[in-house]
């Protein structure tokens, strides 16, 4: 009997070493930092290296902090410009635990740490939207012109159409000072802030179609101005290709005539050579090209009134007339009168 209560005397006691062994030990990984308490109260310095460590068992708490840097997405909030213009802005955020007693004093968990994160970070960003215009939220960077936004510029002369609004800061300069405005605040809670950015900033739906009428607006001012100066562009090139080819027209018609004229003279010289060795060539050539133009003239239905003094008529006046049918000849005179 002695020997059993012995034994559940000792499994009772090891039952108790082993929990009260369990509870005395935990562990801190690399990505953790520690604050330990003792009935809700912080007990010494936060533990920051990895490890094994000790602890009053059931009587001290561990809470576990993260030591990587962490992120706040902020909701999209609708706020307005110092021109009046109502914009939708979504940010972000990084950050993380750099005092972990402090952070556990002021907030304790990252819920709450969240929280502070929204209302501090929203208030900034508030403030520094309200205090500049719709352009130096928008634009990045005061020396920012493209090679198209300057050719969009150039398009009106008044520089009305497609010119830029000039800025002072930009939207890099309005998460500077959001940063700044917010760094020193959230030290107090222990935080630390690492980068803030503007997400995304959208146009209210208003404004969004007032944007999208002004810029169709602009576009179609820009297309038609393009259209005036292709059009004019294409008139002169039509113009001056004209111009060219009344010219070229022009030279080889002039080119065509005089080698016209030149193979005419060598011809007429060539017919002289050929026919002006006597008296009678002369008189041959003179007879081969009246016969000629005979045909010419004489061809199919036409009508020729000659003169009888003509040279053309010089050669019919010798032609011999049958004075009758069966082949009788008249006289000399006779065949001249009817010539005649």
């Amino acid at each position: 009997m002695k020997k059993i209560a012995i034994r559940i005397f000792v499994s009772l006691a090891a039952l108790v070493g082993l929990l009260v062994a369990t509870g005395a030990i935990y562990t801190v990984h690399e990505t953790e930092q520690v604050v330990i308490t003792q009935f809700g109260k912080p007990v010494g310095d936060p533990i920051m290296t990895p490890g094994l460590k000790f602890k009053v068992p059931f009587i001290q708490k561990v809470n576990v902090f993260e030591k990587r840097i962490l992120a706040w997405d902020g909701e999209a909030i609708e706020m307005t410009t110092r021109d009046k213009t109502y914009i939708i802005v979504d940010t972000y955020a990084r950050w993380a635990i750099e005092d972990p007693l402090l952070y556990f004093l002021s907030v304790q968990n990252e819920r709450r740490a969240q929280s502070r994160l929204k209302d501090i970070l929203g208030s900034a960003t508030l403030d520094a939207i309200a205090s500049h215009e719709l352009a130096e939220v928008v634009r990045s960077t005061r020396d920012r012109q493209p090679a198209v936004e300057e050719k969009m510029a150039e398009v009106d002369e008044a520089g009305s159409v497609g010119a830029l609004i000039p800025i002072r800061r930009g939207r890099e300069a309005l998460e500077s000072d959001v940063f700044k405005a917010s760094e020193p605040v959230l030290e107090e809670y222990g935080i630390k802030l690492y980068d803030f950015r503007f997400k995304r900033i959208n146009y209210n739906t208003v404004v969004q179609e007032r944007i999208h009428e002004r810029m169709i607006s602009e576009r179609k001012q820009i297309a038609e101005r393009f259209r005036s100066e292709g059009n004019g562009e294409a008139a002169k090139i039509l113009g001056n290709m004209e111009r060219d080819l009344r010219e070229i027209e022009s030279e080889a018609y002039k080119k065509v005539q005089t080698l016209k004229g030149e193979a005419d003279a060598k011809a007429t010289e060539i017919y002289a050579a050929a026919y002006n060795q006597s008296p009678e060539s002369v008189e041959f050539y003179q007879f081969v090209r009246t016969m000629e133009l005979y045909g010419e003239m004489l061809g199919g239905d036409s009508t020729v009134v000659l003169s009888t003094e003509s040279d053309l008529f010089k050669y019919l006046k010798e032609v011999e007339y049958p004075e009758k049918l069966n082949g009788s000849e008249g006289s000399g005179s006779e065949k001249r009168s009817r010539a005649e």
